[in-house]
């Protein structure tokens, strides 16, 4: 018997909705909310009122799209946390709701852990025991991954997550938010001629809140003497700062890799999109010997297929939440 699995993922912003059929992904719908760039980053309040209008549609058109009638989920999986609350009641809530209308189990899933398990989404699929370097907006983490459930947190950011300190130099910069995929593409057509410091942190976790406090520092001493600095340097900013970014994360996931002698290294987040760290991944595996693994870039972004797909693992071990379950914006990994 076919084992079918709803996802439903509203931590954030995106309101998305998924069909896994037995190991294989069916349909991964998205909503957006533009209205957020406008305020430079997502108002909570917005949020949550914009998932009460797209959660239906977007499950409907999720079952649709996979072509597959309600009565035939098996299961469905929900986003608990971490995340705004005011959007995770919406999807929790719903889910709650549509699970009990079915009468089949629900199971609650971490966010962060989904994002690892997005590599099973699809063919190839990393080797246990394997690494992942998962980074979003609100997190950086290194994560051994021992089996599909099991994983265990080596390293992680001690104040501001990448995904952040890409976003408020954005914000410095006067780009629209969310600024990593602009500065991103900046890059591209920039040279890394300013030298940023590298933080000083011990271990495998990482800091960014003093690279953001010396891009600003930076850039307010530069337009003191030129008020034009940023316009015609953008490119070579957001290059310069990519590559910094970058070889910070790159430099921890190579202490991480050494020290556990794992060659299986996987990246994982909204971040992993970023095409300067994918091609360090690249690199920087060649050179180590690892065989490294990036999702495809629907399944980088907050999106339910990666739900689906830890729901899926979590269905098969019999492991499911009651009625009386409720988000948690602060759930531990």
């Amino acid at each position: 018997m076919s084992i079918i699995i709803l996802g439903i993922e509203s931590s954030c912003d995106e309101t998305s909705a998924a069909i896994f059929k037995d190991g294989k992904i069916l349909s991964n719908l998205i909503a957006n909310q533009e209205v957020h760039q406008k305020y430079g980053g997502v108002v909570p309040e917005v949020a949550s009122r914009a998932h009460q209008v797209n959660i239906v549609p977007v499950v409907d058109q999720a079952i649709r799209a996979a072509g597959i009638e309600k009565e035939e989920i098996s299961a469905i999986a929900f986003t608990r946390g971490p995340g705004l609350i005011g959007s995770l009641i919406v999807g929790v809530s719903f889910a709650k709701s549509l699970a009990l209308s079915l009468d089949i189990p629900l199971v609650e899933v971490h966010h962060m852990q989904a994002h690892i398990l997005a590599h099973f989404a699809e063919d190839p699929k990393p080797k246990f025991p394997f690494l992942c370097l998962t980074v979003s907006g609100g997190h950086t983490q290194i994560v051994r991954v021992k089996n599909h459930l099991e994983m265990e947190i080596i390293g992680q950011t001690l104040d501001d997550a990448a995904g952040e300190a890409f976003d408020k130099t954005g914000k410095m910069l006067g780009l629209d938010y969310p600024a990593g995929p602009e500065i991103d593409r900046l890059s591209k057509i920039g040279k890394v001629v300013f030298d940023f410091p590298e933080p000083e942190v011990r271990g495998l976790d990482f800091s960014f809140s003093g690279l953001k406090t010396s891009i600003l520092y930076f850039l307010r001493a530069q337009l003191e003497q030129n008020p034009d600095f940023i316009k015609q340097n953008l490119a070579d900013i957001c290059a310069s700062v990519q590559a910094r970014i970058v070889s910070i994360l790159i430099k921890k996931l190579k202490k991480a890799a050494r020290q556990t002698g794992i060659k299986e290294i996987a990246l994982a987040g909204g971040v992993s999109a970023n095409s300067g760290l994918r091609a360090a991944l690249e690199t920087t595996g060649r050179k180590e010997g690892w065989t490294t693994y990036v999702p495809k870039f629907e399944f980088c972004t907050d999106n339910a297929a990666m739900i689906a797909v830890a729901g899926y693992y979590k269905f098969l071990k019999g492991e499911f939440a009651g009625q009386e379950v409720g988000p948690d914006a602060r759930m531990r990994f």
